[in-house]
């Protein structure tokens, strides 16, 4: 279904590509002839990232590696300039962006905290919007075509949102907004933008944050249509159609990826309401560690 060239002398850059969805879809563009530069906030996964690109991929000419990294926090722009020079001179121009890089946590909104809400929209929208508009400028001054990937939430759609992940609700669906805005906006300078809304995936560190008991995750399993959870190979695939040029008339458009689960019921995460105070407790504690 994957020509082993789809990819073919394309530099992807992967937001939060160190770990999870992001560090999955790294290793399958990389199978398919891209090179991937994966930046982050820390720097061993991101390594272990690469290591493991440039293993899949074998031998590669110094010129041009499979896989290279910086660390960054997409918070700070100036961060953002500085790695986007440094993946340029690893790997040359990047021609495809993939803004997964996020923040996620349950909360009860009461007990959020101001520095909390804004941690996660900062992270999922104001570092969705540094480095597209980075890159952007690139593309629109040298008359260089460009692909953005967005990963967003299925609880995005202003028709949609989800209790207890209020700042992330807040930011995905800014990012979607932003997804379909800069689709029409930029379309005249060959820059395409989409977004994947997936639902449950297990991902290191957010899974434990958003499912924090096994109680908890055997209930939600069993409410799932599937009675299962994504795979992170079915997301990675579903990317790999969107940046490719077989997807060139899809432009500004959210694919949802949940197993129907959304369907069954608005709002991912609203069941949490059945979560007893004493478990509350016991991870906002936890989460403050």
């Amino acid at each position: 279904m994957y020509q082993s060239d789809l990819l073919k002398d394309r530099v992807v850059l992967i937001t939060g590509g160190g770990t999870g969805l992001g560090r999955a879809m790294a290793l399958r563009f990389a199978e398919l002839g891209a090179r991937i530069f994966v930046c982050g906030r820390r720097e061993e996964p991101l390594r272990e990232t690469c290591e493991a690109i440039r293993a899949s991929t074998g031998p590669q000419q110094a010129s041009a590696p499979a896989g290279a990294y910086a660390t960054c926090d997409v918070r700070d722009f100036a961060a953002v300039d500085a790695m986007l020079a440094r993946a340029r001179n690893e790997l040359g121009e990047v021609d495809t962006l993939v803004n997964n890089a996020a923040g996620n946590f349950l909360a009860r909104t009461e007990k959020l905290s101001p520095h909390a809400f804004d941690a996660v929209v900062k992270i999922v929208l104001y570092g969705t919007f540094h480095c597209t508009q980075a890159l952007a400028q690139r593309w629109i001054s040298t008359g260089r075509p460009g692909t953005v990937l967005n990963i967003v939430a299925t609880y995005a759609s202003a028709a949609c949102g989800s209790g207890f992940v209020v700042p992330s609700a807040c930011a995905k669906a800014g990012v979607l907004a932003m997804t379909r805005s800069l689709a029409v906006e930029w379309a005249r300078h060959k820059i395409r933008l989409n977004a994947i809304a997936p639902g449950p995936f297990p991902t290191e560190g957010a899974w434990s944050r958003l499912l924090p008991t096994k109680e908890i995750e055997e209930r939600w399993l069993a409410a799932h249509p599937m009675k299962r959870w994504g795979r992170h190979e079915e997301l990675a695939n579903l990317a790999v159609y969107l940046i490719s040029p077989q997807s060139e008339y899809v432009n500004g458009e959210c694919v949802t990826i949940d197993g129907a689960q959304w369907l069954r019921g608005a709002g991912e995460f609203n069941d949490a309401v059945e979560i007893p105070d004493a478990a509350w407790e016991l991870m906002e504690s936890a989460r403050k560690r």
